[in-house]
């Protein structure tokens, strides 16, 4: 998603105050970020001389150069200049691994930490932070992503597309039984995916889905799933396969 980056170079002087009080004054870039954080840069390395990150509020006036006061609770940037460079807004993005070009505007989709977002427009998918793009491609364009859950599911980006969740519930749901009352085990969404009897509310017995792909069944009766952590049964409180991933196995 596309959004404004304000950029001010010059002779700037940038007090911060927390209590203590510290001042800097030279030749510095004074960058202030979509979200409010406000870094100030000299040129020396990548560690700013002066910063605030996500600040409640940021006042600018450029009237008689440039006035900012940014506040976070008690703590207050300042930065005032002498002269002026340079004054201007310009385009930015998430940064992320290419996977893909935007079926909307043809801009370049990118994977991120929470999402695969388009560098020129608002279209975002949010994807798990597991998920992978393997290059495939949906017929809609988009890519195709790949997730652990119980098995692995190919899907489109898009869950209006093709929905990760149906997907899930189409291959688990009243795959267990329950161990409580062995009525069968409903797979739904509630937020995320959960496992929960099919007895509700006569039985209450529900999980969370895990992510991970199912590698056997517990004593218990339950499934094992291979994890990022390890082997664990699908009810945390069980205890029979909380086994950590060896670094072996890591490596």
């Amino acid at each position: 998603m596309s959004d404004t980056l304000r950029l001010f170079v010059g002779d700037c002087t940038a007090t911060f105050e927390n209590g203590d009080r510290t001042e800097h004054r030279g030749q510095v870039a004074v960058v202030v970020k979509p979200d409010d954080t406000v870094l100030v840069h000299d040129a020396d390395g990548y560690q700013p001389v002066a910063w605030l990150t996500r600040a409640d509020a940021v006042a600018i006036t450029t009237d008689d150069g440039l006035d900012l006061t940014a506040h976070d609770g008690d703590r207050t940037l300042r930065v005032r200049s002498h002269r002026l460079h340079l004054v201007g807004s310009y385009p930015t993005s998430d940064a992320g691994e290419p996977v893909g070009h935007c079926p909307d505007c043809d801009g370049v989709l990118v994977r991120t930490t929470r999402a695969v977002t388009c560098v020129d427009c608002d279209r975002e998918h949010v994807v798990p932070a597991d998920a992978t793009c393997h290059g495939g491609r949906c017929d809609c364009g988009l890519p195709r992503i790949r997730v652990e859950r119980g098995t692995p599911i190919d899907c489109c980006v898009d869950y209006t597309c093709e929905s990760l969740y149906e997907a899930v519930i189409d291959r688990f749901d009243r795959e267990w039984d329950c161990p409580h009352c062995g009525d069968d085990l409903r797979v739904f969404r509630k937020g995320g995916l959960l496992v929960g009897c099919d007895d509700y509310p006569d039985c209450d017995t529900s999980y969370s889905f895990p992510s991970g792909s199912v590698v056997g069944d517990c004593d218990c009766g339950l499934p094992v799933f291979a994890t990022g952590g390890g082997r664990r049964c699908l009810d945390t409180a069980c205890g029979r396969h909380h086994e950590p991933v060896s670094q072996d196995a890591v490596s």
